[in-house]
């Protein structure tokens, strides 16, 4: 298979608007459809500046509301999670049609094989509008996750729907969420079915001095010979939160762990740099102790860890299969228990 030509990739480091105060969906969703818009706006402007070569843009984590902040499940996903046929999908489809790029990012969605839950999903559009990827959150501490709802989820979607790769023209993609970073499990089962550029949507807490995220991003694309495209928050407006808490480092890295670029503090187009998926494969596949992905002892992995657990799944799935609406405290409990197991069996 011929690689694709090499070209731009965007982390668009732009403000989250969040609606914690919109009292429902009516006050809500224009402001969503409104952040689109402008956020729309800001690709052509950076595309017209750094070049038409640009076809990839990644935007923050959850740019269209923020995060829950005391809502129940029900509020929040009333007025700020996607339908996924909605309007925001539409008017994101436009954004990615008018630039002519490959479009990525990270909403809350309400999917209706799961009704009263939503989950945190990572997405690409096409250029044609079309979305080509969605993949849902798998660990989150405070928001529900397919695996809390694993078997009906499985029997959905397959396995394959859990950790989706996008085969594109611009190579094959996918989508890491924010903390995940820290989870080298999730970016391994992606790269070993064949991911060659990660979007990680992230609204993380930044700072001059070295993160654990950042120190994750460089140890994800070493490990899995990918290139990485992540994109942090210009901060987030409408809540009391300090809003440059979640502001800097959007970069871009590539196979070897390199950052390529990066932006500085407040809304940005810096962390743009090019991706070679040619020169990718060729070191793919090249012998040598640096080729990790063909090192892998993947048996031995799974041999080590059969039988072990942390937090359990299908925590959300009733007795007789119906869906739970966890309230808040739900997942402090659950962790609190996990916590517990854990140190009664000596591992913590």
């Amino acid at each position: 298979m011929a690689a694709p030509a090499p070209y731009l990739a965007l982390a668009l480091q732009t403000t989250c608007f969040a609606v914690n105060d919109a009292a429902d969906a009516a006050a809500s969703r224009p402001r969503m459809l409104a952040a689109i818009e402008r956020v729309s706006a800001q690709i052509a402007a950076s595309k017209r500046f750094v070049g038409q070569d640009v076809r990839l843009v990644v935007l923050p984590e959850y740019f269209l509301t923020g995060f829950p902040m005391g809502e129940t499940a029900g509020a929040w996903a009333g007025k700020a999670a996607l339908a996924m046929d909605g309007p925001e999908y539409a008017a994101l489809g436009a954004a990615a049609r008018a630039a002519d790029v490959y479009l990525s990012g990270n909403a809350y969605e309400a999917d209706p094989h799961f009704p009263g839950l939503y989950f945190q999903a990572s997405f690409v559009v096409a250029p044609s509008g079309e979305v080509v990827l969605r993949y849902r959150r798998l660990v989150s501490l405070f928001a529900p996750s397919p695996y809390d709802v694993w078997d009906k989820y499985v029997s959905i979607y397959g396995r394959e729907g859990v950790f989706p790769v996008a085969d594109t023209e611009l190579g094959r993609l996918a989508c890491i969420a924010s903390e995940e970073i820290l989870y080298p499990d999730i970016a391994r089962a992606l790269a070993l079915r064949g991911a060659e550029v990660l979007l990680h949507s992230s609204s993380e807490i930044a700072s001059p001095i070295q993160t654990p995220k950042n120190v994750a991003k460089q140890a994800r694309a070493i490990e899995n010979l990918a290139y990485l495209v992540s994109a942090n928050s210009a901060g987030i407006e409408g809540i009391a939160i300090p809003k440059a808490s979640t502001d800097a480092t959007s970069k871009v890295i590539d196979f070897r762990g390199l950052v390529l670029a990066e932006a500085g503090y407040g809304e940005s187009m810096a962390a743009y740099a090019e991706i070679d998926v040619g020169a990718l494969r060729r070191w793919r596949r090249r012998p040598g102790m640096g080729n990790i992905l063909s090192r892998q002892p993947l048996g031995l992995w799974r041999d080590a860890l059969e039988g072990l657990e942390a937090q359990p799944r299908g925590t959300l799935t009733g007795a007789d299969g119906e869906m739970l609406t966890p309230d808040r405290a739900f997942y402090s409990e659950r962790q609190r228990r996990v916590i517990d197991r854990l140190s009664d069996e000596g591992i913590i």
